[in-house]
């Protein structure tokens, strides 16, 4: 399952435009989240971190490795997933949605136009 309303990250990260803002709400994918196994742990940057796109910004470990995540684009981030701390297990159970990981608020959000859309997204990953 690919949601069409998001964009995509070659890394396997989705972003999705929280309406009438600047924010955007990341997480892993489906297809991330079924190569990991069952996540175990998420680490997650401090609310006011400055991201820039592609950088690492936590890690995700499963009980068959620990991935970094990566910034789709760059931004603050202005919210973090605490449910996550408690029940990492919802990236597994819900990957686009109860198991997002970060918003970021966003200067440019024309930015978002480089990611990959739903169909680019489904052809790269089969």
């Amino acid at each position: 399952m690919v949601p069409d309303d998001r964009r995509y990250t070659a890394q396997h990260e989705w972003v999705e435009v929280v309406a009438d803002s600047n924010r955007v709400r990341v997480g892993i994918t489906d297809f991330a989240q079924e190569q990991l196994g069952d996540v175990v742990y998420v680490s997650l940057p401090a609310i006011g971190t400055q991201l820039d796109g592609e950088a690492t910004f936590g890690e995700v470990e499963s009980t068959k490795s620990v991935s970094d995540l990566y910034a789709p684009v760059a931004g603050t981030v202005v919210a973090c997933n605490e449910e996550l701390d408690a029940a990492p297990e919802l990236v597994n159970d819900d990957p686009y949605g109860a198991g997002w990981m970060v918003e970021l608020e966003v200067a440019d959000p024309a930015v978002l136009d480089g990611l990959m859309d739903a169909a680019a997204y489904r052809a790269e990953t089969g």
